[in-house]
Order: C-alpha cells, then structure tokens, then sequence
C-alpha cells in the first residue's frame, strides 16, 4: 500500500469528541520520545504531518488524521509520564484508556518500543493492561538504525522471551527506522491486508 492522501482530521481531549463515522483507526502510542512522530510522517511521507520535537510529552492530545479518505491514522500521547507535570498526568491517562478500551473504531494499537534498551517495566505492564481487556496491537520497534543488526535482534529476542513468560502468544512485531523508510512497506502492508479483511468481512 501507498498512502496518496494524508490529512489532519481535528485533535480531541476525550474520547467522545473523536470524529463520527465507522472507518477503521490505526493508533500509534509508545513512551515520551520514542520516536512516534517520527514514525507517522515517514509512513505518510509527509515531514510534517505529527510534528516532531526534540522535547518528550508534546502529544497532549488526541490526533486523527484521514488516510486516502479510508482510514484514520491516530497519534494517541505517551505513557510513562516521567517529565510530565501531575495535573497533565491526571488527565492524559483517563484520555488514553478512554479511547483504547471505548473507542469502537480502533482496529490495532500500534505500542511502539525503542529498540535500543532492555525490556522496561512501563511498557511490559501497558502490554499487560493492553491484554487483560483483549485490545488488539502490534509491537513496533523504533530506532533500528542507532543499533548494530546484531544488537537489534538480541534485544528483540528478549523482549520476546520476556513476553512469552505470560503470553502464550506473541503479537506482531515489526523493526523500523524512520531515518531510513526501514519497516514502512511492512507496517503499511499489514495495515492495508486489515483493511481488506474488513472490507471483505462488511
């Protein structure tokens, strides 16, 4: 798949106020600078579409944005609110399971993981929450070009090994860069056999 189209839909703060319809979201959710905006304007090939910044925590909202008029692309804020001052904390959490655990639309949780570090506890146990109300992601690695191959898949290794000492089975799980386009036909591929699927299935 190619995205043609890609544009900003609106930004909410609760889940009720994310744009009606039925078209299927993809949301993209990770720490604070794990590279998420990164990742979303690589896939659209737009430079500008989530903006990037150099300081963590600046997704205090959520952002649609419609795909090829066929999907929405949803840029969810991060978790693991370390920098994150208390009364933003207090409201971004409720925001974000008020969309994963109410929002119909959502079709995958994209959970990215940045590749260069061990398994950490943050996103094992939102990986855990992710699975106790059955909420249907992908992990994606991010930052594949700051480390060796090598490295890369020992780390994704232990992170499987980590995973399977709970899950009986492992969900998707792709390695990207958005420094390099590497994972962009993958995750667009995977993304557009859903969307097939659907369409057959409606």
């Amino acid at each position: 798949m190619e995205i043609k189209e890609s544009s900003f839909v609106k930004s909410s703060a609760v889940v009720d106020q994310c744009p009606p319809g039925h078209l299927p979201e993809y949301a993209f959710i990770g720490r604070s600078n794990v590279g998420k905006s990164s990742l979303i304007n690589m896939l659209t090939k737009r430079k500008k579409l989530a903006m990037t910044s150099a300081k963590p925590g600046k997704t205090l909202l959520i952002n649609h944005f419609l795909i090829d008029n066929n999907w929405h692309l949803v840029d969810l804020p991060g978790y693991g609110f370390a920098s994150v001052p208390k009364p933003v904390r207090d409201k971004l959490e409720p925001m974000i399971t008020g969309y994963i655990l109410r929002r119909e639309q959502l079709t995958c949780l994209f959970v990215l993981v940045d590749c260069r570090h061990e398994p950490q506890k943050v996103d094992l146990d939102f990986i855990e929450f992710l699975g106790e109300h059955e909420v249907p992601f992908s992990i994606v690695f991010t930052k594949s070009d700051k480390i060796s191959h090598a490295r890369l898949q020992s780390n994704v290794e232990a992170y499987k090994s980590k995973l399977l000492e709970k899950w009986e089975e492992l969900p998707r799980i792709f390695c990207t860069s958005a420094e390099h386009n590497d994972g962009r036909e993958e995750l667009l591929s995977y993304i557009d056999d859903i969307n097939k699927t659907l369409q057959s299935n409606g």
